[in-house]
């Protein structure tokens, strides 16, 4: 797994692991430099110092720089290792030995030369190399004085540009690379127990991550996927491990409440529907037979005669959206896919709310007119979708208004868009419009018929048909209803 736990802890271990190691190499070497550094400067601290005192060339002064210049070639001959200055009380170089354009400097800074004259304890004190403007050396020094004049410095390099090349030229041998290789060899076994150590820890984390994924997988149903078992130690994870054990029994066992109460609740639905439409059928006969039997009723018997058949009659359509409602969800409702004309059906569903939509003042339309689509689907479901969603717009769409069924190929398949130019519905209602518990606040004033389950029935149906229904809606603007069919064949 890319992104896994594992993974993201061993690069960060890796990458903290090679920035330390590279940091202590960095010291390492730095310290050994410093510590090589002072232990030559100590070593040839009085270099200078014997060289002023038993030379005659400086010991007396300094007259003749020809000469001096050729002791330091002998000099430099006998102990290729150092390099020799005579420097004034100002920090010019009057004479060395070098071949021409090899020394940079002309003055060098007399700072360090007094300092390390003056205290030899805090060693190494690095000086100003002629031969480069951009390295420091150590170094050993001796004044020159004739007689009481001090008239310059004995500078002497120790490490010279020669010994330095050479030493570099050493650093890159076959010793040093099988010492470097032994080094990083070394170094990767130790990160590479660091990370089988570090895979071992975090083992039981990965093994409750994929049984968590798992479950999810079955839907927290562990009838059908055994625990872990989580030894009793006094390790973080282990306790995490029976603790998400006992939750998952929890939840379980409450999944398993909620599915016999809502199967118990499904069950009290359908047979109290069933059980209600029987005497309500009865009731409903009896009281248009009365309304024919009585046709010379005084004005107000009538009326509410009339009342009770109309209440009657939104009770019976009531039960039935319950009884219909519980059917769906009881999960028996069988899918019966075939191929059809999509537009056929729809001029159908139209022409069923033609006469009712002309008396209410709505037009229906049709986009586009020569609707010739053949779908996959139920079409006895997709027809009772169509009618819930058209009896919706014409509930909610005042007098002018326009129903509108439109067919769009979108992504490969058809999309079918009901669209209404009625009163719409509140942002704070739209999320719930499909809860068949919920009634919209744009409903309470209407005065139309209606039971209040269309929707609900709707948004099961879509699901049966393995569709998704989207809602856009504006108040005073209209409402658009949106869901998808999978064409008879790719277009």
């Amino acid at each position: 797994m890319k992104n896994s736990l594992y993974t993201k802890l061993s690069l960060t271990l890796a990458s903290i692991f090679i920035l330390t190691a590279s940091l202590f190499l960095w010291w390492t070497q730095s310290v050994s430099q410093v510590s090589r550094a002072q232990a030559e400067q100590a070593l040839h601290l009085g270099l200078a110092e014997h060289l002023a005192n038993d030379n005659p060339l400086l010991k007396q002064g300094v007259y003749d720089y020809k000469a001096l210049e050729n002791l330091f070639h002998t000099l430099m001959v006998l102990g290729p290792a150092f390099e020799f200055y005579f420097v004034d009380p100002s920090g010019k170089l009057l004479t060395f030995s070098a071949k021409p354009g090899q020394v940079k400097r002309q003055f060098i800074d007399l700072a360090p030369l007094v300092t390390l004259i003056e205290d030899q304890s805090n060693l190494p004190i690095y000086g100003d190399d002629p031969r480069n403007f951009d390295h420091k050396k150590i170094f050993s020094v001796a004044p020159v004085y004739n007689g009481d004049t001090l008239q310059g410095y004995l500078y002497v390099i120790i490490g010279s540009s020669i010994y330095d090349s050479i030493f570099a030229s050493i650093k890159s041998s076959e010793q040093i690379l099988v010492s470097s290789i032994w080094l990083v060899l070394g170094l990767g076994f130790l990160l590479i127990s660091m990370l089988v150590v570090f895979r071992t820890i975090t083992k039981p984390l990965r093994t409750l991550s994929s049984f968590i994924q798992k479950v999810d997988k079955t839907e927290f149903d562990i009838s059908e996927l055994p625990l872990l078992d989580w030894p009793e130690h006094h390790n973080e994870i282990h306790q995490l491990g029976a603790a998400v054990n006992r939750m998952l029994i929890t939840i379980n066992q409450q999944m398993m409440q909620l599915t016999a109460l809502d199967e118990q609740r499904r069950e009290l639905l359908a047979h109290l529907s069933h059980d209600l439409r029987t005497p309500l059928a009865s009731l409903q006969g009896y009281l248009e037979l009365l309304n024919k039997e009585t046709p010379n009723a005084n004005e107000k018997a009538a009326h509410y005669l009339n009342v009770t058949l109309k209440n009657c009659g939104q009770l019976k359509a009531l039960i039935d959206q319950i009884f219909e409602l519980a059917h769906l969800e009881s999960g028996q409702t069988n899918i019966n896919l075939e191929v059809f004309n999509l537009g056929e059906l729809i001029y159908d569903v139209m022409a069923k709310f033609a006469l009712r939509a002309e008396k209410a003042g709505i037009q229906l339309k049709v986009h586009p007119k020569e609707c010739d689509f053949s779908v996959y689907s139920d079409i006895a479901k997709l027809e009772r979708i169509l009618t819930n969603l058209i009896e919706n717009a014409l509930r909610h769409t005042n007098q002018g208004g326009t129903i509108s069924i439109k067919v769009v190929l979108e992504s490969q398949q058809y999309k079918i868009v009901v669209v209404d130019t009625g009163v719409g519905i509140s942002s704070e209602d739209l999320p719930y419009i499909f809860e068949a518990r919920y009634r919209a606040s744009n409903s309470l004033g209407c005065k139309k018929s209606h039971a209040g389950l269309g929707l609900a029935i709707t948004n099961r149906l879509i699901q049966l048909i393995k569709s998704d229904i989207k809602v856009k809606s504006e108040l005073g603007k209209g409402t658009e209803f949106a869901f998808a069919l999978r064409p008879s064949k790719p277009v």
